[in-house]
C-alpha cells in the first residue's frame, strides 16, 4: 500500500492513494487551515471504523445471519500535550437485522478486534481500546 500527500494551500492537502482514490485533510482555522477537508487524525479513526465495519459485516455474513445494516461510532480521545497521541478508543457498533443472536455479534466484534482488523490492532498498541454494542431486531 502506498500514498501520496500533496500540500495545496495554506494547510490543505491532498492524500491520493495507490488504489486511485483521493482525500482533502485540513485543519482548522486555528491552526492556519481553512477547515475544506477532514482532520489527519480523523482519518485515523474512520480507517479503524471502516475495517472493523468490513470484518463484522464479513463474518455475520459468513456466518449466514441476515444483517440489515451495520453502523460503527468510533471517538477518541487524544493526550492532552504533543504528541497529541489517541489514549483512549471507543468503537460503538450498531447492528441492526434479524434473529441475530448476540453472541454471534460478540463473537464477530472479538475476532475483528484481536486478529482480524490491522487498524484496531494497530492502535490499540497505544490507546485503551473498548468496545460495545447494540443490537437492532428488525421485523
Amino acid at each position: 500500500m502506498e500514498c501520496r500527500v500533496k500540500w495545496v494551500e495554506k494547510m490543505c492537502f491532498l492524500a491520493e492513494t495507490g488504489s486511485g482514490h483521493a482525500v482533502v485533510m485540513d485543519t482548522s482555522p486555528d491552526y492556519g487551515g481553512t477547515n475544506l477537508g477532514v482532520r489527519p487524525m480523523e482519518l485515523l479513526l474512520a480507517g479503524m471504523g471502516g475495517c472493523t465495519s468490513v470484518d463484522m459485516i464479513s463474518i455475520l455474513k459468513k456466518g449466514r445471519l441476515d444483517v440489515v445494516a451495520c453502523e460503527v461510532e468510533v471517538k477518541g480521545t487524544r493526550a492532552a500535550e504533543p504528541p497529541k497521541v489517541y489514549t483512549k478508543i471507543h468503537v460503538h457498533y450498531r447492528i441492526t437485522g434479524r434473529n441475530i443472536p448476540t453472541d454471534r455479534i460478540e463473537r464477530a466484534i472479538e475476532l475483528s478486534s484481536e486478529k482480524l482488523c490491522s487498524a484496531s490492532i494497530m492502535l490499540g498498541k497505544a490507546a485503551q481500546v473498548t468496545h460495545d454494542y447494540e443490537y437492532i431486531e428488525v421485523g
